[in-house]
């Protein structure tokens, strides 16, 4: 089965689905363009039929349980893997393009990838997503370190520019890591679980610096996250993703319904508040419940 998805204006009444003649065609805003594409491990299916457009400036948000083909739609997106079928485009170039041209496209991978104990300060780290934008052989010349000190104090971390990116605080490490996707002044920036090692108390604020960055880089968001209090805390839109892409346009419109076809589990165990009980191999159960809004803030009175 197929499911088209396309995104909506906030300030739409009703989710619906768009014209057919509309699917798949590239629009006037669009930065990104998801066509119609499938991929496969080894003949085993992770995507099928994905389809979706990105605004520019817009934040979109990425979710679904593990193995639901999140990070291999973000690999698409970036041009780590070619679809085996259908097609993507990253401001009108070839995924591999845009990544490639170094002013474009910037990535933050999770935290848990990186080897901290490796001896690099945080300018350094900055440093390295000038790399294609310095001569070959030659050091980094004046303008590429008043662009890392721009980064740096944009993410307010320009004070620890000396010190060693393993001792920082796991919020900090963040920030560098923005900072150095941010150096080049892309146009689109991809986050890959970016709340991760970062504390409850912690994750407001950055958030509230995501925000900050995107309208002073005039950036276009594209987060694949887990955590599905910080989507709705930040997105403007949101794909459900699970092999295929089941679409609500409006995050504080999803439902319980909904996200138990994505996830096939109930809303305690979305949002971790608990660990399933029962006896059983599989993702957690679900027993009867209203299909509302669970997300929303509480009714005053």
């Amino acid at each position: 089965m197929i499911t088209i998805m396309t995104f909506f204006p906030l300030n739409a009444p009703h989710s619906h689905t768009a014209p057919t003649s509309d699917l798949g065609r590239h629009q006037g805003r669009d930065v990104v363009c998801v066509h119609n594409v499938s991929y496969a491990y080894d003949h085993k299916l992770a995507l099928s039929g994905i389809t979706l457009h990105v605004k520019q400036g817009s934040t979109l948000g990425i979710i679904g349980p593990n193995g639901g083909g999140k990070s291999t739609l973000l690999k698409l997106m970036l041009g780590v893997l070619r679809p085996n079928t259908g097609s993507i485009t990253i401001l009108d170039k070839s995924p591999r393009e845009a990544c490639s041209t170094g002013n474009l496209v910037g990535y933050v991978p999770q935290r848990h990838n990186i080897d901290w104990s490796f001896p690099i300060t945080v300018k350094q780290v900055v440093q390295l997503g000038l790399i294609s934008k310095k001569r070959r052989f030659r050091w980094f010349n004046h303008t590429h370190q008043l662009s890392t000190t721009e980064a740096l104090t944009a993410v307010n971390m320009a004070q620890l520019a000396d010190q060693p990116i393993g001792g920082l605080s796991g919020g900090q490490q963040q920030r560098v890591f923005i900072a150095r996707a941010l150096v080049a002044k892309p146009k689109i920036l991809f986050l890959d679980e970016p709340t991760t090692g970062i504390d409850q108390a912690g994750q407001a604020q950055f958030l509230e610096l995501l925000n900050a960055l995107k309208r002073q880089f005039n950036l276009t968001l594209i987060m694949v996250s887990h955590d599905l209090r910080s989507v709705v805390a930040s997105c403007d839109y949101v794909a459900c993703l699970n092999k295929t892409l089941h679409y609500h346009d409006r995050p504080q419109g999803l439902s319980n319904d909904i996200l138990f076809n994505v996830f096939q589990c109930d809303m305690d165990a979305v949002l971790d508040t608990h660990s399933c009980t029962h006896n059983h191999p599989g993702p957690c159960c679900s027993h009867d419940h209203p299909a509302t809004n669970p997300l929303a803030p509480p009714r005053k009175g």
